[in-house]
């Protein structure tokens, strides 16, 4: 591509394979600590902020899943990448509203926002066009404040109870049911976050034993939640530096 936007200067380039480096060796460590294979856990880049030619650079650098959590900066930054010739599995983990749903699936392999019924819904129906499934992750309300998204976990409510959301994504032809996610809430410790999600995983995989992805932990974080059954990280200072401000 010549759009300078999705180039790469080779010091650019430098600082990316060194950030990796770092992180794919906090990752092997964190795994090694807790008695786990580095490759049961895949990190996420989070490109969020950054340009479309750091996104290139990464996936050069072996880098295959990629993260977003804005439609309005992803879609395009997809395309971009796409338009390359490369293939990330891009990953969207940010909040989400319905009538963006039909956007997102154009490009998205895996939603890791689900966090209602209404909402899983909206995906179902947008994903029918889709060729394949579109996975799909739960997020669960760790501390249960719906103020800051998520399921919430034993709770019978009929729009935002975990299995109800759970069951209306399974029950969605297009999508594919396909584990949990969490963030840790502000004033949490990340110990008490992650212990607490980890049993709301085990639970979870006793009704849906085929839901065994769990998406937790970011670039502060991710030992303590590769401790607690991470498979998933999301990483995105740790790996690309400070992110330039939103306008």
């Amino acid at each position: 591509m010549t759009d300078s936007s999705a180039t790469v200067r080779p010091d650019r380039r430098a600082e990316l394979a060194a950030g990796l480096a770092r992180v794919r060796a906090r990752i092997a460590d964190a795994c090694a600590d807790a008695g786990r294979d580095p490759a049961d856990v895949t990190m996420i880049a989070v490109t969020k902020t950054y340009p479309a030619g750091d996104a290139l650079a990464l996936a050069g650098l072996g880098v295959t899943d990629l993260g977003e959590n804005r439609d309005q900066e992803a879609a395009g930054k997809a395309a971009e990448v796409a338009a390359a010739g490369v293939r990330p599995r891009w990953h969207f983990i940010g909040q989400l509203q319905r009538n963006k749903a039909r956007s997102v699936v154009r490009y998205a392999d895996v939603v890791h926002s689900v966090d209602s019924v209404r909402l899983a819904r909206a995906l179902g129906n947008a994903a029918a066009e889709r060729e394949r499934p579109l996975d799909a992750l739960v997020q669960v309300s760790i501390d249960g404040d719906p103020a800051r998204g998520g399921a919430l976990p034993d709770s019978a409510d009929e729009a935002t109870g975990l299995e109800a959301v759970a069951a209306a994504v399974a029950d969605a032809p297009a999508l594919r049911l396909a584990g949990l996610m969490a963030v840790a809430p502000l004033g949490w410790q990340p110990e008490r976050a992650f212990a607490r999600l980890a049993e709301v995983a085990e639970a979870f995989r006793t009704l849906h034993p085929g839901a065994t992805s769990l998406s937790a932990g970011m670039s502060g974080d991710l030992e303590i939640a590769i401790r607690y059954g991470a498979t998933h990280v999301r990483v995105g200072s740790a790996l690309l530096g400070m992110r330039p401000t939103l306008r």
